[in-house]
């Protein structure tokens, strides 16, 4: 079942449509945080600190978001915390204070964290007809697969349009004579607009699991023999999420080094101009989209797939940061993203098809905490390791620091793989029948 199939499901359709509206909300109110920030401060440090608002919501919220898409209903769970980031939006640009920007950044970001498993854990319930449901028949893993990429597609693909809506606003502002921090109170305020329209779009959906049915015998008996804890550490206890785990942990890696040199590096070593830096940035959403289509078409065991595409993930990297050649660099992007797409993707539909109930729900919080915590972990470290290197005036092996940073995230990339194993659900997890394959 492909795209067109999948977007006809109407629930799953106006999941979709909410969700690219938010994403796009999101991803211009991140861009105006940052110039925000920068001219509330004056520092570039500053700035560095909208990634530590990433990182520390994963670090503190991640127990906080277990508890609570363990203990509601997913659709109670997603309108709640789309109405809480409405408020918290329309107040962030409210006052000029940097302590006051940065509370609201944080807490936005918590909510997100107990959004995001709610979503992804919700994902499966959609794409099955009621029939499978009703008689408890697996859904194709590559069906799944698509509608996870769809979802992936709805976030990461609204990024150049939310920069281009970010620029627009404010060249609107400014020949409106709006100045200080006016200019970007309506980029945010249209931010807690677009929150707005998901909550609606969830509203309009009557169910988002899990259904009575869903839920396993041995969920239903450690309920009740008061086991069932649904706290954070209980998500690393099931061996299907430490088998995954380490996978989105070195994709995060790659992604956030990445993420952090890429401008120096375009500019600095490949010297190329914001352009070249865009078409790299198109490309990778080229390559994600190649991904999809690769992953759609084969026949993969999802372990295996995810293994495959993170190695591949840390070679490209490697060889960018090895080669520093611009035409590399443009073929990488694409291999990149679709590397990046495939591990991630695999690593979510592995965990909706081990799981089942509220363990779902808390593997996935798992998930979404490590690639947040992973990806600006790496961005901080990949960025101040080329700093330091710059500072000690020092090139190891003849290449320049941002040059050296890559390639060596790429090895560390390429390292990490051997930690993502097959881990064998115990009977304790309720592994549903589709767990970590395709079916034959």
């Amino acid at each position: 079942m492909g795209l067109k199939e999948q977007l006809n499901r109407r629930d799953f359709r106006r999941l979709m449509v909410g969700q690219t509206v938010s994403s796009l909300g999101d991803w211009t109110g991140t861009l105006a945080l940052m110039y925000f920030v920068l001219e509330l401060s004056g520092s570039t440090t500053a700035v560095g600190g909208v990634l530590v608002l990433r990182l520390l919501p994963s670090a503190l919220g991640a127990p906080v978001a277990a508890r609570v898409v363990t203990r509601w209903r997913r659709r109670s769970v997603m309108m709640s915390s789309d109405l809480i980031r409405v408020g918290m939006a329309v107040a962030l640009p409210v006052l000029p204070w940097l302590w006051w920007v940065y509370f609201w950044a944080f807490a936005i970001e918590v909510v997100g964290l107990c959004f995001l498993p709610a979503r992804d854990a919700a994902i499966p319930y959609l794409i099955e007809d009621r029939d499978e449901r009703r008689h408890g028949r697996e859904h194709d893993t590559g069906t799944l697969e698509v509608a996870n990429g769809i979802t992936m597609a709805t976030s990461y693909g609204m990024i150049p349009v939310g920069a281009g809506l970010f620029g627009l606003m404010l060249w609107a502002s400014n020949n409106a004579g709006w100045e200080g921090h006016w200019r970007y109170v309506v980029v945010f305020w249209l931010n807690a607009l677009t929150y707005l329209v998901s909550y609606f779009a969830i509203r309009s959906i009557p169910d988002l699991g899990p259904a009575p049915g869903e839920r396993w015998a041995a969920d239903q008996a450690a309920e009740r023999a008061g086991k069932r804890q649904g706290g954070f550490i209980d998500a690393l206890r099931l061996r299907v999420v430490r088998g995954v785990l380490p996978g989105v942990a070195v994709v995060a890696l790659g992604l956030g080094a990445l993420f952090s040199l890429g401008v120096v590096f375009v500019k600095d070593v490949l010297d190329a101009s914001p352009v070249g830096f865009g078409a790299l940035v198109a490309l990778f959403g080229v390559g994600a989209i190649t991904g999809l289509m690769i992953v759609r078409k084969g026949r993969w065991q999802l372990m295996t797939q995810i293994r495959t595409a993170t190695a591949l993930q840390g070679a490209t990297i490697a060889t960018m940061g090895a080669a520093a050649s611009i035409t590399w660099s443009f073929v990488g992007a694409v291999v990149f993203g679709g590397a990046a797409t495939a591990a991630l993707v695999g690593g979510i539909t592995y965990l909706q098809e081990s799981l089942d109930g509220y363990r779902r729900n808390l593997a996935l919080t798992a998930f979404h905490a490590v690639l947040r915590f992973g990806l600006a972990l790496a961005a901080l470290l990949s960025g101040a390791a080329s700093d330091l290197l710059e500072r000690w005036d020092v090139s190891p092996l003849g290449m320049v620091p941002p040059r050296l940073v890559l390639a060596l995230s790429g090895l560390v990339v390429i390292a990490g793989t051997f930690l993502i194993r097959f881990p064998g659900p115990d009977a304790s997890e309720s592994a549903g029948p589709g767990a970590g394959g395709r079916p034959a």
